[in-house]
């Protein structure tokens, strides 16, 4: 291994004990020490990925500092609860998407199997959705029906299962990153940006969300095509699609770049392989009441928001309520047509620009959501591994400030601090924008065709 200087060493380490520090020691209510210990291995992050650490030192630490969780159960997020319940139904044979969590504990039970009905019951109190249908696609309900199917009596062995799933999905996406980065020309130290960030570290790997299987198949996907192998990157985006379905924003930025028959081919192989994920769940309540909780993400929930809390907050003083199902409705269009527009409009559409492309557009979709929780800005920082910008790095840091609402047990968002988020992030994207404008690399595109 190559040597490291003294500061290096020193940064790795401090690394090490703040990422420990949050994963054993720090609850989630426990804003001010979640804050120091970030800050610091954010302060390590920046300084590491400027001094050229060594990309296998790099590498390494990076999956050190993520095994590092392996034993810990996750303190900052309590979704894996409703993971266990929704892995415990599949293992059971039963359809996770038919039956809220309350309806199967209100008699009359609808599952015959009595030890099965057990284990909800005891895992009921732990959960912080129990009036909703699940959201997780087929591919998410696959990794908890198999960890729960191993361990139906363990949490721990359910929590280690999961994480070493979502580990082996980061060790991927970092292979990934560095071979599309050097087929399009560019360093692969860009990498580190994604491998080290702090919050990817702690949101996927530390709180097991499953943003890291999406952010692989969408590399896997992006890589493919930029072989050629669209068949290949259909399957991967439909992978990435039945695990979480933001990678559908995907679609109107292909259309360009491979043409309508081929595109129409792409979306052919995409749905056959999302349809078949979702084959062994099918049912007429499937549809209903997937789209009932899409429908509460849309017009109920919110989240650390940046337009929208400008829109409620003249919705108050125009009727004096929320008119956050009107709001949420309008947003999503207006973000719907913008990326549409941003589609249509888009200069020298090739697969090297894509990451950029993309990079906008989610910025932009974020920026009109109703929710923005931390674990979902994780793609933007990747896509940002492709691109000159680095607003996303700052506000991968700014938006821990919105853990500031779990100090209660009551749910309550100090608006102060989204504002300073969004002020700052919006401000350095607005600059660099225009700084990169002036330097002619705004619209600048490496030329890769397409077989």
């Amino acid at each position: 291994m190559p040597r490291l200087s003294t500061r290096q060493l020193i940064a790795l380490l401090l690394s090490a004990a703040a990422y420990a520090g949050v994963a054993y020691a720090t609850p989630r209510a426990n804003f001010g020490q979640l804050l120091g210990l970030m800050a610091v291995a954010f302060a390590a992050y920046i300084w590491l990925v400027r001094s050229q650490l060594p990309l296998r030192v790099a590498l390494v630490a990076g999956l050190l500092f993520r095994l590092l969780w392996l034993p810990a159960t996750p303190a900052l997020s309590d979704d894996y609860h409703r993971f266990r319940w929704d892995g415990l139904l599949v293992a059971g044979g039963q359809n996770p998407y038919l039956h809220r969590p309350t309806d199967l504990l209100a008699p009359p039970a609808p599952i015959g199997n009595a030890q099965l009905q057990q284990q909800l019951t005891d895992l009921y109190p732990k959960l912080n959705s129990p009036h909703y249908f699940s959201v997780y696609p087929p591919v998410c309900q696959a990794v908890f029906g198999v960890a729960a199917w191993l361990f139906p009596h363990s949490e721990r062995g359910f929590i280690f299962l999961l994480r070493a799933v979502l580990i082996g999905a980061e060790c991927s996406t970092a292979l990934l990153l560095m071979s599309l980065l050097r087929a399009f020309g560019e360093p692969k130290h860009r990498a580190l940006w994604y491998v080290l960030n702090p919050l990817v570290i702690v949101e996927l790997t530390g709180n097991l969300h499953f943003e890291a299987l999406l952010i692989c198949g969408l590399l896997a996907a992006w890589w493919a095509l930029a072989r050629g192998r669209w068949v290949w990157s259909a399957g991967a985006l439909g992978l990435a699609v039945a695990t979480k379905l933001l990678p559908l924003l995907v679609l109107p930025f292909l259309i360009r770049r491979l043409g309508w028959g081929a595109f129409l081919r792409y979306a052919a192989v995409l749905s056959l392989v999302v349809g078949g994920f979702f084959a062994p769940f099918m049912s007429l309540d499937l549809f209903s009441n997937f789209g009932r909780s899409l429908d509460l993400y849309f017009h109920t929930f919110e989240f650390n928001a940046s337009f929208y809390y400008l829109l409620r907050a003249a919705g108050y003083w125009l009727v004096g309520y929320n008119l956050i199902a009107t709001i949420g409705t309008g947003l999503a269009l207006t973000a719907g047509l913008l990326l549409l527009l941003l589609a249509w409009r888009e200069q020298q559409p090739t697969v090297a620009s894509l990451g950029q492309t993309l990079l906008l557009a989610l910025t932009l979709y974020y920026l009109l959501a109703t929710i923005v929780h931390p674990w979902y800005l994780t793609p933007l920082i990747t896509l940002a591994c492709f691109t000159p910008y680095r607003y996303s790095i700052v506000w991968s840091g700014m938006v821990l400030l919105s853990y500031a609402a779990y100090q209660t047990p009551v749910y309550s968002e100090n608006l102060l601090l989204v504002s300073m988020e969004y002020g700052l992030v919006i401000g350095i994207l607005v600059w660099e924008v225009g700084l990169l404008k002036r330097r002619g690399l705004f619209t600048d595109a490496q030329q890769i065709k397409i077989n």
